[in-house]
């Protein structure tokens, strides 16, 4: 039958007029289909010729059905069998072997070797179902005796009618596993050409999928030289080749130019090319630069200055890297410089096409650093800080077990590295997934050890680094803030009083033993039950092995007076309140009332069982590992002055910068003390924020008043009797200061809130300290003693009575004059306090403040205030001051050390001076030539720069001074009509030097309160926060913008009502946002706990709860050990009250008031 019957009439002519043109239509034909019976294929093979030859043959049979016809066709279809063979014989040799093999089986199954060398060669070309299908076809071939393996082709069978397919009823499992068709079972075709039969190629086409655009060309093999075509063309005659001077271009070459050997110069032999074989596009790559921008520049391209720019430094910075493989510093700046790199445009930035290309190229960003940094410790293996930035880098890919996993690693290669242990720590407090505060607490346990025996010399094998000792104090600190912020105070305060035993009241017979024999002989002692520091009766660790090596001792029986018990606290309070408020007011009750630690009281025959709450137990095995050894006597008074600030007592030790930041977890950094009623006098204190052990108060709260209940302030008494005998001289005086300030600040606060009752007991009760201390031979003579004790007085309102103390303690010091620090310090107070006084500074040339800076400028001892200063007296005062000034500037310059604070005590008292008798410029005057000078001597001598490039010996002294500048041009603008513009000037000034100082920021904050203009002071704030690594500009830029949010919002308000939107809010709520986001994505800012609060209470003041419930869990994730985030969350969010107390009791943070329990108090 034709493949199509519509030319089945046309094929019948063709053939029986052109038998040739027959054989051209012989695809038209398909052989395979046939119309009649068709015999099953399980029929015997003898039946298939009979009824094949009985049957009458169809319409029209196929052309090579006959052997007339096979023999004509054979010689034509010969020579495009072997063509195709040729062209398809390296493809299909492996089927062609297989061909072989199967025709030399049917040859001897049927034993004759008829068939001529035409037909086989014919054969070769076709497949193997051809083959099968001919020898299966031959009359004379024998049958096989197994019937049950032979098969019919249907080719063969043309006498059968009808459908004919076969059925495989045996199931192919592979398709219910792979769930569709093998692929090698679907058949495939080949189309050849784009036409279709039966369509008008002028009118109609088909479109095909995949069709090509073209003819395929063929593709043509290049020559190589070696072939013999090309061998030949070595014996032609050869031409001069010649360099053309051709523009460059940007396309690839397809040779290599040849230059002129006229025009070429002759090479020059140099260490990177000694032979002079080298071309200078090779030299240079050699030296790690490229090609000459001349080379690469198109013509008529401008130049652009910026990509130059950043070209060069990009080549610059892979120069000095290449010649100074050892820098760490300049592969951390060539890492940082990536960015500056990403983001400019130019050759190196990312494509353009927006924001979605930069976000696409972050990952190849981060792979480059990682590149660079890999290549970087490659060169220093022993490196800890391409280590460290390495680690920081890949916490974007790792995950946090593989993150983990490396740390450990780092840390047991480098166990004396003190700054890898705190980044380790600080690492393992911010897993949220697997933090828990004994794990934490261990491996601070684990790390002091590991470091003490770093310090001791017992392990060999690791040096200890310099600066160990202060590393491992300030470790120290960490962890007992890091307790205290979990909820466990009684743990951290337990830390303190260890280690005041352990340091000041060690035993002789157990100094010279390293730190872990100490602990040893120590355990006893924290075992024995004997009071410790802190607690009454308390001697110390030497006096009990003394007493017991003496046989026992000596149990002293309490007062009486002290057993009365303290009034009990109403913990639960008002009923009605939620149930959230409730435990909130009874949760920090407790905290106020329980931060010391439990321990049975033997007069009264109590046990440990008899504990409520053994939690308030603590055992030695929580205190053991973390002992440390302090030998320096710096480091044992910073002891003493760290539990004592811990205890909210204010001093002027603040804790190290490593834990600061983690430190901060109140508000009370943006309020200090009486600095904006009193800009001179009221000295606001040198840092703020940390908040005191048992104060978790509310976010946003009114201050608190300052101290403990009964029991508290005992407690702090004792420490102090205890701790003031140990130390002599200038550090009693210190100690003396701080308990006199700590009484004092109650005083502030009862005039804070004019409280005339406290205000009365309390000043009685510093009145009386303060005489008490100033009895002792030591401290009599302390003239800083007698400055805070006539500045007590001054507060309580009594100015003669602190006058007459100041008098006093002016005559006593004699005639030190302006060389005694403290003589300045206590003569600069007092006159101060009477520029306070005046109601213009006009009047100041006659006050008392003029007669005390002179009388410090003279010789004589002080004398009383006679009335008036004569102008004689001021003029000699004047050059007294400057002859001072210039030779403390020519001691802070030389070699020899000059006396601690004298410099900026003599500036300070000439700056006021020079204010109260010439006036503020004059003022200004003396602060810029110290600030010059300082600066000056610190380029030229090199030292080690402190803010700004001064030496850190001297960066205090002009802090001071430059705090005390800005004080006076606050004062006269309080008192006189002047610009602003100067105080400004100055405060940007010093902040830009000393952006850590938080009573800048304070000043600051308030200056720019009374502007309406923003843009400078947003302009400032980015400046700062770009170039300064300290978090104060960021929380003081968020506290700006708040206060200018806040004042909008009283415009916008019509009797305390609702907002009316009067006047534009010009985006500030999306602004404040935007700076929590950025302050959040620094390092400190991320695990700083005051940081997190304010930017939870912003959201929740802002009603959007939702976003206030993703930064709650966003904080949990950098900060999971600050109670106050699961506080404030709970007062935010009372719904989801049990969910937040299950949260802190998985993550063993302290819970004072389990619910069970508040329950049984409601119940009551």
């Amino acid at each position: 039958m034709a493949l199509f019957p519509a030319f089945a009439d046309v094929d019948e002519v063709a053939d029986s007029r052109n038998p040739r043109k027959g054989a051209d239509l012989d695809w038209l034909h398909n052989p395979s289909f046939c119309v009649g019976a068709v015999v099953a294929p399980c029929q015997q093979p003898q039946e298939v010729p009979r009824l094949t030859s009985e049957q009458s043959p169809p319409t029209r049979s196929p052309l090579k059905s006959e052997p007339s016809d096979e023999s004509a066709v054979g010689p034509q279809l010969k020579p495009a069998s072997r063509k195709k063979k040729k062209e398809k014989k390296r493809k299909r040799r492996h089927e062609h072997k297989r061909t072989e093999r199967r025709r030399g089986r049917s040859s001897s199954s049927s034993g004759s070797g008829s068939g001529s060398e035409v037909d086989a060669d014919a054969d070769r070309g076709r497949s193997s179902r051809s083959v099968s299908k001919k020898d299966s076809g031959k009359p004379g071939q024998e049958s096989p005796t197994d019937t049950s393996c032979q098969f019919v082709w249907l080719e063969d069978v043309q006498a059968l009618s009808g459908e004919t397919f076969r059925m495989d009823k045996k199931p192919d499992p592979a398709n219910w596993e792979y769930k569709c068709p093998y692929r090698g079972h679907i058949a495939r075709y080949k189309r050849k050409g784009n036409s279709c039969l039966g369509l008008d190629p002028r009118r109609q086409c088909v479109s095909w999928e995949g069709a090509p655009a073209g003819q395929k060309r063929a593709h043509r093999r290049v020559e190589r030289y070696f072939t013999k075509r090309s061998a030949g063309l070595l014996s032609l005659d050869s031409e001069a080749v010649s360099a053309q001077s051709e523009p460059p271009t940007t396309e690839p070459l397809g040779f290599i130019p040849v230059k002129d050997a006229g025009e070429a110069a002759p090479p020059v032999a140099t260490w990177l090319n000694p032979l002079g074989v080298y071309d200078p596009s090779t030299t240079q790559w050699l030296q790690g630069q490229g090609p000459m921008e001349q080379e690469l520049k198109p013509p008529g391209a401008q130049a652009d200055p910026a990509s130059a720019l950043l070209k060069a430094k990009v080549e610059e910075l892979n120069r000095k890297v290449r010649e100074n493989p050892r820098d760490i510093q300049l592969w951390l700046a060539f890492v940082a410089f990536q960015d500056e790199v990403a983001q400019s445009p130019g050759p190196y930035a990312t494509e353009a096409g927006g924001q979605e290309k930069r976000k696409r190229s972050l990952k190849l960003l981060l792979e480059k650093k990682l590149a660079i940094l890999e290549r970087a410790i490659g060169s220093n293996p022993s490196s800890v800080a391409l280590k460290l930035a390495r680690l920081q880098l890949c916490a974007e890919f790792w995950e946090p077990a593989t993150l983990l996993k490396e740390w450990q690693t780092l840390v047991f290669l480098h166990p004396n590295d003190a700054a890898l242990w705190q980044r380790y720590l600080l690492f393992c407090q911010s897993q949220f997934s697997t933090f828990s505060v004994s794990k934490v607490h261990s491996l601070y346990g684990k790390c002091l050890s590991t470091l003490s025996s770093v310090n001791d010399g017992s392990i060999l094998s690791h040096p200890a680094l310099p600066g160990t000792e202060e590393a491992l104090f300030g470790l120290f600190l960490q962890q007992c803030h890091f307790l205290r912020q979990a909820g466990h105070a009684e743990k951290a305060v337990s830390l303190f009083q260890a280690m005041v035993d352990f340091t000041f009241f060690k035993p002789d017979s157990v100094k010279d033993l390293p730190t872990r024999g100490q602990v040893e002989f120590f355990e006893p002692f924290w075992d024995s039950g004997e009071p410790r520091p802190g607690e009454k009766g308390a001697r110390g660790w030497r006096a009990w092995m003394h007493q017991q090596e003496r046989g026992g001792w000596v149990v002293v029986s309490p007062d009486e007076e002290d057993e009365e018990p303290d009034e009990d606290e109403q913990e639960i309070g008002d009923r009605t309140l939620p149930r959230a408020q409730i435990w909130l007011r009874a949760e920090r009750s407790r905290d106020r009332r329980h931060w010391r630690p439990w321990r049975p009281d033997r007069t009264k025959k109590q046990t440990e069982e008899d504990c409520e709450d053994p939690e308030r137990q603590v055992l030695f095995d929580d205190i053991g590992q973390c002992l440390i050894r302090l030998a320096s006597p710096e480091l044992q008074f910073q002891l003493v002055a760290a539990f004592l600030q811990f205890l909210g007592v204010p001093c002027d030790f603040a804790p190290p910068a490593s834990c600061l930041y983690m430190a901060m977890d109140e508000s009370s950094i943006f309020t200090g003390g009486l600095g904006g009623e009193k800009p001179l006098s009221g000295a606001s204190p040198a840092f703020s924020g940390v908040s005191g052990v048992g104060r978790m108060d509310q976010f946003g709260a009114p201050c608190a008043a300052p101290g403990h209940d009964r029991e508290g302030e005992e407690f702090i008494r004792n420490i102090f009797h205890l701790a003031l005998p140990l130390f002599s001289g200038k550090d009693k005086a210190r100690l003396c200061a701080a308990w006199l300030q700590h009484e004092t600040a109650k005083v502030v606060w009862c005039l804070h809130t004019k409280a005339k009752k406290k205000l009365r007991s309390q000043g009685k009760n510093c009145r009386k300290l303060a005489k008490n201390l100033l009895r002792e031979p030591e401290s009599n003579s302390s003239v800083g003693l007698w400055r805070h004790y006539a500045h007590l007085e001054w507060l309580l309102g009594n100015t003669e009575d602190a006058r007459k103390v100041l008098d006093t303690a002016l005559g006593m010091a004699g005639a030190g004059g302006l060389r005694d620090a403290q003589l300045c310090e206590l003569g600069l107070l007092y006159a101060q306090l009477e520029v306070e006084l005046l109601p213009a500074a006009q009047e100041a040339t006659a006050s008392r403040a003029v007669h005390v800076l002179t009388g410090l400028a003279q010789s004589a001892p002080y004398g009383p205030y006679p009335g008036h200063v004569l102008p004689v007296h001021i003029l000699k005062a004047r050059k007294a001051y400057e002859h001072a000034l210039q030779d403390a500037l020519q001691e802070s310059c030389g070699s020899e050390p000059a006396p601690a604070g004298r410099l900026g005590s003599l500036a300070k008292c000439f700056m006021l001076f020079q204010y109260l008798t010439v006036g503020i410029e004059a003022a200004g005057r003396i602060h810029e030539q110290v600030r010059a000078k300082l600066k000056g001597s610190a380029v030229s001598e090199g030292s080690g720069p402190g803010p700004a490039g001064q030496p850190q010996s001297w960066a205090g002294e002009l802090e001071a001074i430059t705090l005390l500048h800005t004080s006076l041009l606050q004062f006269h603008l309080s008192v006189s009509v002047h610009p602003l513009a100067p105080l400004r000037e100055a405060l940007t000034e010093a902040l830009r030097l000393y952006p850590g100082n938080q009573a800048l920021w304070r000043a600051y904050v308030q200056t720019q309160s009374k502007s309406h203009s923003a843009s400078k002071t947003r302009r400032f704030f980015d400046t700062v926060t770009r170039s300064a690594a300290s978090l104060e500009p960021w929380l003081f830029a968020i506290e700006t913008e708040k206060a200018r949010k806040r004042r909008v919002e009283t415009v916008q308000r019509v009797d305390g009502g609702e907002i009316h939107t009067t006047i534009p809010e010009i985006g500030l709520t999306n602004r404040i946002q935007a700076l929590f986001e950025h302050a959040i994505q620094t390092d400190r800012g991320r695990q700083c706990p005051l940081l997190w609060r304010m930017y939870l209470h912003f959201l929740v003041s802002l009603g959007n709860r939702e976003r206030s419930k993703g930064v709650f869990y966003k904080a949990l994730q950098n900060c999971p050990w600050a109670k106050v985030l699961y506080m404030d969350a709970l007062e935010y969010f009372p719904d989801e009250m049990q969910e937040i107390l299950d949260l802190m009791t998985e993550k063993e943070l302290r819970v004072r008031l389990p619910l069970e329990e508040l329950e049984l108090l409601l119940e009551d």
